[in-house]
């Protein structure tokens, strides 16, 4: 009889190991030239920085199919036309969804879930000026789509380039008042 309630324990801490780990994917941080701060999900998601019109070909060869653009377009740097005409040429759909970290608005995490859960949006490449709102984003979308613990998708966001205490409140915010 111990034996079996042994092995029964085993089954089931194992079983219970899977199922926590089934949902978290692997990030990894290849080098993209044009992409700053780019870390990836093995198969959903991209997020980072200041990315050049130069980097989109190089993320249509790895197979993405959007691109989300969360930069104002009076951020230094940001050339969203340019990159937009990249897109187009490179035949990747390209979102324009201006993200400010200082005010964040619930309406720019509306449009952001409408765009990565329409159907052959994904994989997508998301990035801001340093992967920090980008990874809001995808907190959120993991909240409130995917019905995350608040940690777990906390430590993949934090792995994908969020470092605000500020959007990481948001992000919670948002998603408490927005459950689906």
């Amino acid at each position: 009889m111990r034996l079996h309630a042994s092995r029964a324990a085993v089954v089931f801490a194992a079983a219970l190991f899977l199922t926590r780990s089934a949902g978290a994917q692997q990030v990894t941080k290849p080098t993209v030239p044009g992409a700053m701060n780019f870390a990836k999900l093995e198969t959903t998601v991209a997020c980072g920085g200041a990315t050049t019109p130069e980097a989109v070909p190089e993320l249509k060869k790895m197979g993405f199919a959007s691109i989300i653009n969360l930069r104002l377009p009076t951020e230094p740097g940001a050339n969203i036309d340019a990159e937009a005409a990249a897109a187009k040429a490179a035949d990747i759909k390209f979102f324009s969804i201006p993200f400010s970290g200082q005010s964040p608005d619930p309406a720019v995490a509306d449009r952001f879930l409408a765009a990565i859960t329409t159907k052959g949006n994904e994989p997508a490449y998301i990035h801001c000026s340093a992967g920090n709102r980008a990874g809001a984003m995808w907190m959120i979308k993991r909240l409130v789509v995917d019905r995350w613990e608040t940690e777990q998708a906390f430590t993949e966001a934090t792995a994908l380039g969020l470092t605000s205490p500020a959007l990481k409140q948001f992000a919670i915010d948002y998603a408490q008042s927005h459950k689906r």
